[in-house]
């Protein structure tokens, strides 16, 4: 059944909310699921079962499609619009499909950027419950990871026998709200009963390390195995004190253990959706989980996920982390752009959201266009350094021209790029994606000479720099001189064969948000660099990075209510 089209569309909310929801048992038999692989949470939403993967072992995987995007700026380029467009776009041509992308935090949700289901005519529906709890998932992560927090406290409040030191304590409660007055706070202050007196904080929930632990865990067993190895503290003698000293790794996997299922909706046109897990890639690795993209990979033809923020960021991290540890590879890349965000790129502007964008940005501007696709280029060359094949996906505004078209075009074939596509998806639903999903349909079927950018086994400064130098365009990298101690510390305690986790800004290449397009001539700081033991990486901090978001003087829950039994203001 093919969605009624309106001019002009209406908003996200209205559109979700008028749409054809099909019982998710449909959608899933229309892969070939059962209702014994399911697990039922209400009409529109199921969990889907991890034994799948070994009734279906023999089958050929299908094709994995990873979307990504040109450095993010506040005007939004669409990426998840157009990795539920493209995929939508393939169902209404009749090919085999399946969408796998995380859940957003509620952070976000009721702060500045809003929710993460798509928008306009390609989006994940229900909207309401995909931008809110869900399956329960966040929450099930931080209250494990509050447990271990817990139980850290209860060792120092009985003897401290592990002889942890108070300054080397690694994990910090989370919750998943912004709240900036949580980013600092002292605790145990009620007396002997009421805890041990210590300095420390919260981050948002989607930056935990169990949040990275279950987007790359493979199984349950390798779940807890992961949640055992992390690492809460080091002892005064500087050893590691790890969730498996402490006794609580089991509790914390039971927890969990429905939260390891991936959560099965639809888009508007009923394709299926695997939503699950949600860190962030500027914090974290950016990436949905890896147990969704192998039942994806053998259920469908063709599976569509997405990595966050720029190719810089999320796409660097699906490449170097995710693929390291699931042993799949990527057949194409979809790298997202926008002709106003380029333009914002080459401008210099300083774009504040709500206020009228200057005349430059909504007409025909080539000179902006072209300096602002040095951005496109140096992420499209960040993505062949992959041996992965690149089609750049152009989502279309109203005032984008042809000669701003023809500009992207010419620049992205000459960076590397298969080609650069107009998506009309928001306004279109699947079909205004067909001239995208064939490109993305050809460059699946070119060779892919998949190679990671740095190996495992060179020291952890050279890692950094290849990250550094390779992808962002660094002339090389400071350290502080906590920097340099971690490192000779992690190197000691035999940490230095994992792989790397950038935590910098998403808003420029470099570590500077200010610095856009392809800036040079620069280096990067890292002022520190910790331990996600469990789940598998170190990530240095470069630059003034925050794990705890704020909120903004207006944010997005002022616009939140319930009318009449309706949810109003969600966007």
């Amino acid at each position: 059944m093919s969605i009624k089209l309106l001019n002009p569309v209406p908003s996200d909310l209205d559109i979700a909310q008028a749409a054809e929801i099909r019982p998710i048992r449909e959608i899933a038999a229309s892969v070939g699921l059962t209702e014994d692989d399911l697990e039922m949470y209400g009409k529109t939403k199921a969990k889907v079962h991890l034994e799948v993967r070994d009734r279906l072992k023999d089958k050929p995987q299908g094709k994995y499609i990873v979307v990504t995007a040109i450095t993010p700026t506040p005007l939004g380029e669409g990426k998840t619009t157009t990795t539920i467009g493209l995929s939508q776009a393939l169902h209404v041509m009749g090919k085999s499909v399946m969408t796998c992308i995380r859940q957003p935090s509620m952070g976000p949700t009721f702060g500045i950027k809003g929710g993460a289901a798509g928008g306009g005519y390609a989006q994940v529906v229900p909207m309401e419950d995909f931008n809110l709890h869900l399956t329960g998932d966040i929450h099930a992560i931080g209250a494990a990871h509050n447990l271990l927090c817990s139980a850290v406290d209860n060792h120092l409040q009985h003897g401290n026998d592990f002889k942890i030191d108070m300054n080397a304590i690694l994990v910090r409660r989370v919750v998943d709200i912004n709240d900036r007055s949580l980013r600092a706070i002292k605790i145990g202050q009620g007396g002997k009963e009421d805890g041990v007196p210590r300095d420390t904080g919260y981050d948002i929930t989607v930056a935990s390390e169990v949040m990275a632990i279950l987007a790359l865990a493979t199984s349950i067993e390798d779940l807890r195995a992961r949640l055992g190895r992390m690492v809460v503290a080091l002892d005064v003698d500087g050893n590691m004190v790890t969730a498996e000293q402490l006794k609580v790794a089991g509790a914390m996997t039971v927890l969990l253990k429905d939260a390891i299922m991936p959560t099965m909706m639809q888009t508007l046109e009923h394709s299926p959706v695997l939503v699950h897990c949600g860190p962030f890639a500027n914090i974290a690795h950016g990436n949905n989980s890896i147990v969704a993209d192998q039942i994806a990979l053998k259920l469908a033809d063709y599976v569509v996920t997405e990595s966050g923020f720029g190719a810089d960021m999320g796409m660097e991290k699906f490449m170097n982390i995710k693929c390291r540890y699931s042993g799949l590879t990527p057949n194409c890349v979809v790298l997202v752009a926008t002709v106003r965000a380029l333009k914002m790129h080459g401008s210099g502007l300083n774009i504040v959201l709500g206020k009228k964008l200057p005349v430059e940005l909504t007409s025909e501007n080539l000179e902006w266009l072209d300096k602002g696709c040095a951005n496109m280029v140096k992420q499209i060359q960040n993505a062949r350094k992959f041996g992965v094949p690149v089609v750049v996906a152009v989502n279309n505004f109203v005032n984008d021209t042809e000669a701003e078209m023809e500009l992207i075009r010419r620049r992205a074939v000459e960076a590397g790029a298969v080609g650069a596509f107009v998506s009309r998806v928001w306004g279109q639903a699947g079909a205004g994606g067909r001239e995208l999903a064939e490109a993305v349909i050809s460059a699946c079927d070119q060779p892919s000479e998949f190679k990671f950018l740095y190996p495992l086994d060179i020291p952890i400064k050279d890692k950094i720099e290849a990250i550094a130098r390779e992808i962002y365009g660094a002339d090389g990298v400071d350290y502080s001189p906590e920097a340099e101690a971690r490192i000779a510390q992690f190197t000691k305690l035999g940490f230095d064969k994992l792989p790397m986790c950038m935590a910098k800004t998403h808003l420029s290449l470099s570590h500077d948000a200010k610095l856009r397009g392809a800036p040079t001539g620069w280096r990067l700081p890292v002022r520190d660099v910790r331990a996600s033991v469990g789940a598998g990486f170190l990530y240095p901090l470069c630059g003034d990075m925050r794990t705890m978001p704020g909120l903004s003087k207006h944010p997005a829950y002022e616009r939140v209510d319930l009318i009449d039994g309706k949810v109003v203001g969600l966007f």
